[in-house]
Formats: C-alpha cells, sequence, structure tokens
C-alpha cells in the first residue's frame, strides 16, 4: 500500500534570518484578540516573515480583505526568488519546547490528499476529528487557489503504538543536519528542526507510514472493528486548512487529464504529524465565550433545551459539569441523562439552536480558563463564559472510528500559544 504521508520538496529562508523574526503562530489563534496580531506585525514589520503569507482570522471581516490577499500572493512571489533559497528533499524532522519543558516531537511531509475526504460518512485513509462547516472553506481558499507557496500550521496525529515514525526520525537526530533553532516570536517557547534526507532513513519512515495505514495493522489496534477500511491519521489542529486544500485540489483537478494527477503540487498539502501517545500531546478543552446575550434569557434557554432532550439538571451527581462565567458571577451547571457521549457535543448543540434564535449573538473558541475570563469582564454584560471539562486524548481515535467526527472545537492539541508555526513552505506550482 502507497503511504498517505509522503517525503516532499520542502523550502526554507535563508539561513540569516532567525526563527524569532521568520516563524509566526496559526492564523485561526487568538481571533478575539486583535491586540496579538497588532504586536506579530510590529515585530515583523518591513522584514521577511511567514506572517505576510497568512491571512489571520481576525482580519477575515475586515473590508480591505481582498488586498490583504492579493498582498500576500505578491509576497509569495517574492520570498519563492529572494528568501527560501534553501531546499530539503525528504521530511524535517521537527522539536518544539513547550511551557513546562516538554518537548513536542514531530515530523514535516506532504499529505496525499487524494487519501484525505471530510464528506460525512466517509471512510479514508486520513480523517478528520471534527464536522468541516463548508461556509469556512470560501475565504481559505481565496488565499491558497492563486497562491505559489504553502506554509502549514496544520498537526496530524498518529496511533502509533510501537514508536515506529516520529520516533525513529528522533533516534537519528544527533546524524542529521540541523535546519533551524531559536525562539519563537511572543511566547511560543524554542523550536529546531533537522533535515531528513537519507534515502535509507527516509525509505524506513515511508515504509512505517505505510504499514500504519494498512489493513493488519488497523485490525491490531482496533479488534473492535476488524475489517472496516483502515484508518491511518487523523487531524490533530488544522481540519479546515486541511479541508481548504482539498477543495482546491479537487477544483484543480477536474481541469486536469488523470496522467498529470499524481505528480501536480497542489495534490498534497504539507503538515506536521505527531504521535498520540507522546506525553508531550496534551488534550487542553476549548472553551465557548458567547457574545451580546443577556445571561438570564441564555440560562432560561438552556433550562428549556435540557426539558426538550430529557436532561436533567443535577448538580449533586452531574454525568457533565459546565461551569459558567458571568461578569458577575461563577456558577456550575450539572448535567445528567445526557443522550451524548461528549460534554462538548451537549453544549454545541444547545449553542447551534440558540445562536439560530438569537442572531444578534455570536460565539467565539477559546483556549485556556484565564483567557475566557479576561473577555468576560472586557466585554460585560452580555458576554457569558462556558468552560468545558477535559477531554481524554486516549479518546480520539476510538472515537474517530467508532462514530466518525467529533463536535466542532472539541479539544486543543496544548494551549493557543503552542500551536504550530508556520516555518517550512512548499511550492504548488507545477
Amino acid at each position: 500500500m502507497e503511504p498517505c504521508f509522503v517525503p516532499g520538496r520542502i523550502l526554507l529562508p535563508q539561513e540569516n534570518i532567525p526563527v524569532s523574526q521568520w516563524a509566526c503562530l496559526a492564523c485561526d489563534q487568538f481571533t478575539s484578540q486583535p491586540e496579538y496580531w497588532a504586536d506579530a506585525e510590529a515585530l515583523a514589520a518591513e522584514k521577511p516573515s511567514a506572517l505576510h503569507m497568512v491571512l489571520p482570522e481576525v482580519y477575515l471581516d475586515q473590508p480591505d480583505l481582498q488586498q490583504r490577499i492579493q498582498t500576500i500572493h505578491a509576497t509569495m512571489e517574492e520570498y519563492r526568488t529572494s528568501v527560501l533559497t534553501r531546499q530539503v528533499k525528504g521530511f524535517v524532522y521537527v522539536e518544539r519546547t513547550l511551557e513546562g519543558g516538554s518537548v513536542r516531537q514531530g515530523l514535516v511531509g506532504a499529505v496525499d490528499l487524494e487519501d484525505y475526504d471530510y464528506t460525512p460518512g466517509a471512510k479514508p485513509l486520513v480523517r478528520p476529528t471534527e464536522n468541516t462547516v463548508v461556509e469556512r472553506i470560501p475565504p481559505r481558499m481565496a488565499v491558497r487557489q492563486d497562491a505559489s507557496l504553502e506554509s502549514p500550521h496544520i498537526l496530524m496525529l498518529v496511533d502509533d503504538r510501537k514508536n515506529t515514525l516520529v520516533e525513529q526520525a528522533a533516534a537519528a537526530k544527533d546524524s542529521l543536519p540541523l535546519l533551524y533553532q531559536g525562539q519563537l516570536p511572543l511566547g511560543s517557547g524554542m523550536i529546531r528542526g533537522w533535515a531528513v534526507e537519507d534515502p535509507a532513513l527516509v525509505e524506513k519512515l515511508t515504509a512505517a507510514m505505510a504499514d500504519l495505514g494498512s489493513q493488519a495493522s488497523f485490525d491490531q489496534r482496533y479488534p473492535d472493528f476488524a475489517g472496516q477500511p483502515p484508518m491511518a491519521m487523523v487531524v490533530g489542529d488544522g481540519n479546515h486548512s486541511l479541508a481548504t486544500a482539498k477543495a482546491c485540489w479537487e477544483k484543480i483537478k477536474a481541469q486536469l487529464p488523470a496522467e498529470q494527477w499524481e505528480n501536480h503540487p497542489a495534490r498534497y498539502c504539507l503538515a506536521e504529524v505527531c504521535n498520540v501517545h507522546s506525553p508531550a500531546i496534551v488534550f487542553e478543552p476549548v472553551h465557548r465565550v458567547v457574545f451580546g446575550t443577556a445571561g438570564p434569557e441564555m440560562l432560561l434557554g438552556a433550562a428549556e433545551y435540557c426539558d426538550q432532550e430529557g436532561i436533567v439538571m443535577d448538580k449533586n451527581r452531574p454525568q457533565y459539569s459546565i461551569r459558567i462565567i458571568t461578569h458577575s458571577k461563577r456558577l456550575v451547571m450539572g448535567l445528567r441523562r445526557c443522550k451524548e457521549p461528549l460534554a462538548v457535543a451537549v453544549v454545541q448543540k444547545f449553542l447551534d439552536r440558540f445562536i439560530a434564535g438569537h442572531q444578534e449573538c455570536t460565539v467565539d473558541y477559546i483556549h485556556g480558563e484565564d483567557e475566557v475570563a479576561r473577555l468576560v469582564q472586557q466585554h460585560g454584560r452580555g458576554t457569558i463564559g462556558l468552560l468545558l471539562p477535559e477531554f481524554p486524548k486516549e479518546q480520539l481515535f476510538c472515537g474517530v472510528v467508532e462514530g466518525g467526527v467529533l463536535p466542532r472545537k472539541t479539544f486543543s492539541m496544548g494551549k493557543a500559544r503552542e500551536k504550530r508555526c508556520y516555518l517550512e513552505c512548499r511550492s504548488l506550482l507545477p
């Protein structure tokens, strides 16, 4: 079986451009905090930076959106010739030092989009972990479809219990050329990357990925689902970015003869793969902040929803406990007799229904309890924070195999500043 994750031609900036200047945090972070992105722009002003090639989602509703996208595409063309002068033919092994000192190991390569499908009910080798909201794809396509370069913030996960993939690259790092090292900007920790170009090692890693996607390996990992279509990896972070790459590829593919599909760069998407069993992979709950609502009205709506769904509010014997923050108090809502297997599913179903009937309300998805509390205090009356319980990472793969995608924004891989930063690049031009 051909692997769904393969080596690529990976581009990097000149050696004299420091990581602290070049790197940029994932564009879908701090969407309610424009001050973060103002600080990032100040650091990157008039300097080569990956920030100039991405569109932070905090700006999606700005009137100058089209001008921003045109500037991004122009910058990519400039960087192709004058900045991205180094090349790796293979993989990049990455070590990211996180808050507290843990080290997240990863392998950067290319996901074959022919092995990925976000259609509900599909069972491809590469699977999403949350429902794809198709309305969120067009603005991302506007950036990618005319782009000459890509840089990934996507983190993929493998259920590699025998440590055959990422850890095999880690074991060889002392013999690999160091590509970059340094502090990431704005408190995102330290990162180092090594080139994996040795043909023998590349072949071993490719074979390990192929084995993880085999029927025999799948049946061994998930005996209760033996015989079902195998699954090699899932999206840990960046579901909609991978979905955008897939949508762009399908659009390009429709205009190409079949013999050109195999080697077209748009068929692939650069991403970093991590092993879910690594101690450095920590799942954080993604909390909800609701803006523009009267607190009592929303709590009344929650009570009505529970009554309609047969859910019992019970703080003493809860199946799930949801903590609620308002500008003046903190509450705990205990729920039992919930049909959904996850607390986040109960909350998201209620919010979807509530927001549909209250167009004045909006929801943002926030990492970190302190940030939720800060936003509630900052925006005052009419803002409510919903703090969700933890999501055990051990449930992820079996949950996807058994039930398909999880509810939107079920978990986050680490805190907001620990998300993947844009560093490596790849050409999308044939």
